[in-house]
């Protein structure tokens, strides 16, 4: 029998999920085909619709080696996981003449703990274990979480919190899971042969293709451990979201809170000379966290340089001190000591990380109104670390709909460690930039508006000249409006004051779950969703509930974030562009996923409105314009009055 072409399987796979197959699909397909045969990496951009998944599943199947897909959001896993792979699996099944098998697999936090739900967790009062279902009371809502998931603990198969619905609280699932630094290890476990995250790390061994997520990713690679399988293919969907989930596993933290959890829970573990010296440490890190201000600090300030280090060697020592001491009255003394351990060697590391004084590390301060200061570390790049661990062993393919900013693929190249597109090299990994467009007729199907007349937005203060022409934009679109705003200071007063002009029911973030204020701005159409950061990427609404998307202004990051603005300084310390190697870029790719959520069908029509006239007048416009989606492009107001009241029109026609 002939082995089958690629057009065959992909066809096949096509029609078993209802889809329809579109030529940048097949494009995407051949490609990925042929850079895992090569052995070498792709960068693919693959507009909403192509259907990407199929893209880069079937050629993957078809090569028949090990696979690890890694996504940034829970809601693809589970796309890939329960609908995409069963249905191409069984459909490529009688063509491949073999049935590969799939996985998911989640750091072990996302997994239930037997140990914990069976034996209780550690107490830092007297470092016993309780019982929470007794400590909480049955009737509170932390008391019904904890007995609705004992009761699912009998019949779920994974333990996987995303499989428990309706969802708990994190208060509530943080009393029955633990951290892999927590975690006994199977074989001292007396449930190790029914742990749940230790099945899903077996059933990932045995699978052709391993569902993953970023987070995970990132931990396999700066770890050294390895969490994932052996595998000969890496596809990072979302891969627009990569450099900052890696950056948030490689950052670190102290806050006098978790020092002082560490200080309780190793109490009882060590002599009284190093509890106290730890003690001690914490209590001078405590005083100086009370006078932090926020901010990065360029150089350590002496008292702070001595209050981690004596918390570091205080830590040090009662590390080596749990090891030797027991305590016989300490239940179950394994788990106490482990939970204990795994918050001082977090205290440690971080000190010590700190202390050290890496110059490829970003040190800063944070206050939270809630939770008091904060220290914080972050790598100052991660493109090296990314360069080494990631394109070094294995064939990378990379897509997202938006990954060619300003009209090439390599800004988002350089983020992730590799040289322009062409460079040659030994130990530079080869790659290929390729875009394959989208189903959708972008210049007939949307508007791109930028109010060139309003004021330059400043740093703060009211703008309302822009509250005049969002309440005239939202008036002219028949509500319909997803207000995009970069910050949620900004989103609750264009809430609080449309609410006051305008007679349209107006959502704003934070006021209820995401998904129900998205459920209910997708029923109604006259409804407006306004919010931050999240509804820049999350939101899927297609039809006539979301005819004009609102972006406030460009969202560059703020001129106080001292990762961000450190970046900018390393880059224009080499010689470089800062403000458009980091600022611009992160904008870039902001405002492409925003207006991204314009159109997401064949028949979607509307408008993006950038009520920021720098998009129009300054001469970096023209790049954050060249990474957006080819709408036609205006400044004239009165032309998308009258476009956005033609198409409010036409769906009311429509009775939609």
């Amino acid at each position: 029998m002939t082995k089958p072409s690629l057009p065959e399987l992909l066809h096949a796979a096509v029609t078993a999920v209802g889809g329809v197959e579109r030529p940048g699909q097949v494009t995407m397909a051949e490609a990925v085909a042929e850079a895992i045969d090569d052995d070498s990496h792709l960068l693919v951009q693959a507009g909403t619709g192509t259907g990407k998944s199929l893209g880069y599943l079937v050629p993957a199947l078809a090569h028949g080696e090990r696979v690890v897909v890694a996504t940034a959001t829970l809601a693809l896993q589970r796309q890939l996981v329960e609908r995409d792979l069963p249905r191409t699996v069984e459909a490529l099944h009688p063509l491949l003449r073999r049935r590969p098998e799939f996985a998911m697999l989640k750091g072990r936090s996302n997994y239930l703990c037997l140990h914990r739900l069976h034996e209780g967790m550690p107490q830092d009062d007297d470092e016993g274990l309780f019982d929470q279902f007794e400590a909480a009371a049955p009737t509170s809502k932390l008391g019904k979480d904890l007995l609705r998931m004992r009761d699912w603990a009998d019949e779920t198969e994974t333990g996987d919190r995303d499989d428990l619905t309706p969802g708990v609280s994190d208060r509530a699932w943080n009393q029955l899971s633990v951290s892999s630094r927590e975690c006994l290890g199977a074989s001292k476990c007396a449930y190790g042969a029914e742990c749940f995250a230790e099945m899903a790390r077996e059933r990932a061994k045995l699978a052709d293709v391993v569902v993953t997520n970023h987070a995970l990713l990132a931990i396999d690679a700066i770890e050294g451990a390895p969490v994932l399988p052996q595998h000969e293919v890496l596809i990072v969907d979302e891969a627009h979201e990569l450099v900052s989930r890696v950056t948030g596993v490689a950052t670190g933290e102290l806050t006098p809170g978790q020092v002082n959890r560490a200080v309780r829970r190793a109490a009882k573990l060590v002599n009284e000379k190093a509890a106290d010296a730890l003690q001690t440490a914490a209590e001078s890190f405590e005083k100086l966290m009370e006078l932090a201000l926020p901010g990065r600090l360029e150089e350590i300030p002496e008292d702070l340089g001595y209050a981690l280090m004596a918390l570091r060697d205080a830590a040090r020592t009662v590390i080596t001190a749990i090891g030797a001491t027991r305590d016989k009255s300490v239940q179950d003394e394994n788990a106490v000591r482990k939970q204990a351990l795994a918050a001082v060697e977090n205290v440690h590391a971080v000190a010590e990380r700190i202390s050290n004084g890496s110059e490829y590390d970003v040190v800063w301060y944070e206050r939270h109104d809630r939770f008091g200061a904060s220290l914080r570390v972050a790598p100052l790049s991660v493109s090296g670390l990314l360069r080494e661990k990631l394109f070094s062993e294995r064939s990378v393919v990379l897509t997202s709909a938006t990954l060619k900013l300003g009209g090439d693929f390599n800004g988002v190249g350089a983020s992730l460690g590799l040289a322009p597109e062409g460079s040659g090299g030994e130990d530079v990994p080869q790659w290929k930039g390729l875009d394959v467009g989208s189903p959708f007729d972008y210049p007939k199907q949307g508007i791109l508006y930028v109010a060139r007349h309003l004021a330059t937005p400043g740093r703060e203060g009211s703008r309302g000249d822009m509250m005049d022409e969002l309440a005239e934009l939202v008036e002219a679109a028949g509500g319909r409006t997803l207000g995009l705003f970069s910050s949620m200071r900004a989103a609750q007063a264009a809430a609080e004051e449309l609410r006051g002009r305008l007679d349209k029911p107006i959502l704003l973030q934070g006021e209820e779950t995401l998904g129900e204020l998205i459920k209910t701005f997708a029923g109604d159409a006259e409804t407006c969703l306004f919010g931050t950061l999240s509804l820049w990427q999350g939101v899927d609404v297609p039809g006539p509930g979301c005819q004009l998307v609102v972006m406030d202004r460009i969202p560059f990051p703020r001129p106080d974030d001292p990762l961000m603005s450190a970046r900018q300084k390393a880059v224009e310390e080499a010689g470089g562009n800062g403000f458009m190697a980091v600022a611009a870029t992160h904008a870039a790719l902001l405002m492409a996923q925003g207006a991204g959520r314009l159109v997401r069908a064949t028949g979607d029509r509307g408008v993006v409105a950038v009520l920021d006239p720098r998009l129009a007048n300054a001469r970096y416009g023209s790049y954050l314009r060249a990474s957006l989606p080819d709408f036609w492009y205006t400044t004239d107001r009165n032309q998308v009055r009258r476009s956005l009241a033609a198409i409010d029109a036409a769906a009311k026609q429509e009775g939609k």
